[in-house]
């Protein structure tokens, strides 16, 4: 199975199995509706995924999927195809099939028929058969408290010849007046950029074959009625959860069907299923809603509510790397933490270069020891020091790779993911490890847990900084994205169960790594490598599509960007990075008293706030002046909001027009306070010139929401907060 006993399995609700077999199902819950016909040509099909259908009976189900069913038509099959749950070329269906396979290039079709059902009102288990291919398929639907849709396929062998798996995939239907679809794309250091495309009749394709979902890789693909956006218009999407290579795609066919598709993408010959033996594809998990907004809340209420989602307030973090590179010195890093602590930081970590011969990127990787030349005692005065002064302490690891100038990859070169004699193009002159070799395995099993016994350790930044190319297990061997993706799984698994409370960050060369399959074994994503807030505004957005914004990381960054060279303010910096895990990114020896003192401002402030952030609702508002952006968060009981108003670039209108506040209670009163971490109130001139930013203003939800408010003059690169309180 892809996935281990995580919350993506963990719901064991009683089953009914229906006597006789019902025509319908209907799956309900969290506001959605599946309903699925289970008498129809070809198999299941689905005939509503989407809108509670909360007045519905028996006859009427009955009446929407005799109503689905399509006619004969001239030049077409006698009996119209469909798209079924598991549609194959058999059952006449031409579009993308959700099996491919075969038995040593013979054996090819597949048929199925429903040999059982079990149900309950938001969970079913179809039962499929095809004994004349000698195989067998169990579908698993589920919807989610939330009302996220969640589909799981599981193929097994009946016969007594091995069985080429090809594809596998799960299929969702959506409306026939969608024709707009949202994906998004990237590179390392932008990642999650938007793109929109016509939904018109044909395949539109996004494939991930880097091992990794990628920077390129789009994290929901989605399809809308035309112009749909966070606020308004209705929306479908699709997530895969899982961390290897996968493919999603829309498509709309010249039978009336459109729908959205996703599932992992397999190498030639990749799983082969001896006779006995099966396959779980990963879960794919469909939203919707009324603009983007419902359908990412779907995800973040879900996702909430998992046994091991982070519970405790997120501590904010330092992270060493921008600050010190390679550079290690205990009196370097001591002076870091002590301005970490001065400006109130919870969690301190230790970035690359703290292990045996890593003084730069081209070798070391895979010797986990702690380099004695440069710590002589070891981590223990850094850690007692960091501990002393009341942080937790952290520490970077990338388990996965390997640099060829090593130890370990000079006395165990068949480690190495490998297609042929030669090792694949490197990257960032780094190896991957094969971690579906036990031996491989092992050996990073024991280094992993001995550095965590040995030291007091509450947090792993674990990175994956190249994709896997040419990935095999050695030369003339079989491809190895699979089972390498189910041993990193598996590892983080057994490290996290033997050390209760270590929480684990997924970065992946920033955020190349970013799915529901890892996040749902980890506790945060570094949601990229760039820290410029300016181009950290559309990254975050998109990547809380999915994920709730507790788990992406966010640290305000050095007054000039790294990654761009751009000069930044504290106070934009610090307001971009507001609304998710806050930290830091920067040499705080390096700042004055003045710039401490601030920036503690905002991390007081990041502090009051991070429960409505790991708890409220995200706002993205639509309709604003190109130039300024308007975003924020509401607490689930509509009692406060806090909104930031950033302006990107100057803007034609000048003064802007007016902004929205949505998303509170129409109904009640709320407070409008501007504020200024670490500045005099209205320090800024824009914000001192505008008549309510300088007085107490009390406006309802309603009047927020339809009517808003003017925003400051800004000069670009520049953020207001402003902080929204019911009154009683």
């Amino acid at each position: 199975m892809n996935f281990s006993e995580s919350s993506l399995d963990a719901e064991r609700t009683a089953w009914t199995p229906p006597s006789p077999r019902p025509e319908v199902l209907h799956l309900r819950r969290g506001g959605t509706s599946v309903v699925l016909d289970l008498g129809a040509s070809g198999g299941p099909a689905i005939v509503h995924w989407g809108e509670e259908l909360a007045d519905s009976t028996d006859e009427s189900l009955r009446g929407l999927a005799v109503a689905a069913r399509p006619q004969r038509v001239s030049g077409g099959l006698d009996v119209t195809p469909r798209l079924s749950v598991v549609a194959t070329p058999a059952a006449g269906w031409l579009g993308s099939p959700a099996l491919e396979g075969h038995r040593s290039g013979a054996g090819f079709s597949a048929l199925f028929d429903v040999a059982g059902v079990q149900a309950n009102d938001n969970r079913a288990v179809v039962a499929l058969v095809d004994s004349e291919a000698r195989l067998a398929a169990q579908v698993e639907l589920r919807v989610g408290s939330a009302g996220l849709f969640h589909q799981r396929i599981t193929l097994r062998n009946t016969g007594d010849t091995p069985y080429t798996v090809q594809s596998l995939q799960l299929a969702f239907p959506v409306p026939w007046d969608a024709t707009e679809l949202l994906d998004t794309t990237g590179r390392h250091l932008r990642e999650r950029t938007p793109q929109r495309h016509a939904f018109t009749f044909g395949t539109h394709l996004r494939e991930s074959r880097r091992g990794r979902p990628g920077a390129d890789a789009t994290l929901l693909l989605a399809a809308g009625r035309p112009g749909f956006g966070f606020e308004t218009g209705r929306v479908h999407g699709v997530h895969v959860a899982w961390s290897g290579n996968h493919r999603v795609l829309a498509e709309r066919t010249t039978t009336g069907e459109a729908f959205l598709a996703g599932g992992e993408l397999l190498a030639p010959g990749e799983v082969v299923l001896a006779p006995g033996a099966s396959l779980a594809s990963p879960w794919v998990i469909g939203s919707w809603g009324d603009g983007l907004s419902e359908l990412s809340h779907r995800f973040h209420d879900e996702w909430r509510q998992r046994p091991q989602h982070p519970a405790r307030p997120r501590p904010v973090t330092l992270n060493t790397w921008e600050a010190v590179y390679f550079d290690h010195s205990l009196d370097k890093l001591t002076a870091l933490a002590d301005a970490a602590a001065s400006v109130g930081v919870e969690r301190f970590v230790l970035d690359d270069g703290w292990f045996a011969g890593r003084r730069d990127d081209t070798k070391g990787l895979g010797d986990w020891y702690v380099d004695a030349t440069v710590w002589p005692a070891g981590l223990h005065p850094l850690i007692r020091h960091v501990r002393g002064l009341g942080m937790e302490f952290g520490l970077w690891v990338e388990p996965e790779m390997v640099n060829p100038d090593s130890d370990l990859a000079r006395a165990h070169p068949d480690w190495i993911l490998r297609g042929r004699m030669a090792l694949p193009r490197s990257a960032r002159q780094q190896q991957v490890l094969d971690l579906a070799h036990p031996e491989a395995y092992a050996y990073l099993a024991e280094r992993l847990h001995a550095i965590l016994d040995e030291h007091d350790i509450a947090y792993l930044k674990w990175d994956h900084n190249r994709d896997l190319v040419d990935a095999g297990s050695g030369p003339e061997g079989v491809a190895r994205v699979h089972e390498h993706t189910l041993a990193v799984y598996r590892l983080i698994d057994e490290l996290k169960a033997a050390h209760p409370g270590l929480e684990i960050e997924s970065c992946a060369s920033g955020g190349a790594r970013v799915d529901l399959g890892i996040l749902d074994r980890t506790d945060r994503v570094w949601t990229s490598d760039c820290l410029d807030p300016i181009e950290r505004l559309a990254n975050q957005r998109y990547t809380a599509l999915v994920v709730p914004p507790e788990m992406l990381g966010m640290h305000l960054t050095s007054p000039v960007v790294h990654s761009t060279g751009r000069s930044v303010g504290l106070d934009l910096s610090a307001a971009v990075a507001l609304f998710g895990h806050f930290g830091v990114e920067w040499d705080l020896t390096s700042a004055d008293d003045d710039t401490r003192r601030r920036v503690a401002a905002w991390v007081a402030l990041a502090q009051r706030i991070r429960g409505l952030v790991a708890t409220g609702r995200t706002i993205d508002v639509d309709g604003t002046d190109p130039g300024v952006d308007v975003r924020g968060i509401v607490a689930a009981d509509a009692t406060s909001a806090l909104f930031t108003i950033t302006q990107t670039e100057t803007t034609v209108a000048y003064p802007a027009g007016r902004i929205r506040m949505p998303g509170l209670d129409p109904a009640r009163r709320y407070r409008v306070a501007v504020l200024t971490p670490g500045r005099d109130a209205h320090e800024d001139a824009g914000q001192s010139a505008l008549e309510w930013a300088s007085q107490t203003v009390v406006l309802t939800g309603r009047e927020l929401a339809v009517t808003g408010l003017r925003p400051p003059v800004q000069l670009p690169q520049r953020s207001t907060l402003v902080e929204l309180t019911a009154l009683a």
